[in-house]
């Protein structure tokens, strides 16, 4: 059922007529290992949901994908970049004048963007121009928001599933 929905807000930027709809699928980077207390790579569970994302995503159009510079956050998106034939592109979430300039860059299209605790939940927040949503706990590694948005801040709708 929740990929119905998926399917569904995708297919809104096919249907909404002269509206340009973008768009956005955050996740959190996966399961993350103990290798390295800086940067870890994901752990054999955070491997098997980054083969997952990609399997959930797979009969979604991606226009492009995009990691924080982390190892997590990459590999937890390589197996979908890899499916799509596309390379993964580095963002700053803190910029926000790179999170506008993907909204132009690829307006009427679907961004993957892969992020953080700390991060997604503030990158929802400044699609939709609220506060709604908080950080998410350090354990919960499955939350994908799909927010579609004809006019930042403004006119923006955001379903939020687990995979």
């Amino acid at each position: 059922m929740k990929y119905l929905v998926i399917l569904f807000f995708l297919t809104l930027s096919v249907v909404a007529g002269a509206q340009t709809i973008t768009t956005v699928i955050l996740v959190r980077h996966a399961e993350k290992g103990t290798d390295d207390p800086k940067d870890p790579d994901l752990s054999e569970a955070g491997k098997q949901r980054a083969q997952h994302l990609a399997q959930v995503l797979k009969e979604t159009k991606v226009d492009a994908i995009y990691s924080t510079p982390y190892k997590r956050t990459r590999n937890t998106v390589t197996p979908l970049a890899e499916a799509k034939g596309i390379s993964v592109l580095s963002y700053d979430p803190s910029k926000k004048l790179e999170i506008d300039e993907m909204l132009q860059k690829f307006a009427g299209g679907t961004i993957v963007i892969a992020g953080h605790s700390n991060t997604v939940p503030g990158l929802a927040n400044y699609l939709t121009g609220k506060t709604e949503f908080q950080n998410f706990d350090d354990s919960d590694y499955d939350n994908l928001l799909v927010v579609t948005v004809v006019e930042k801040g403004k006119n923006t709708k955001v379903v939020w599933l687990t995979y």
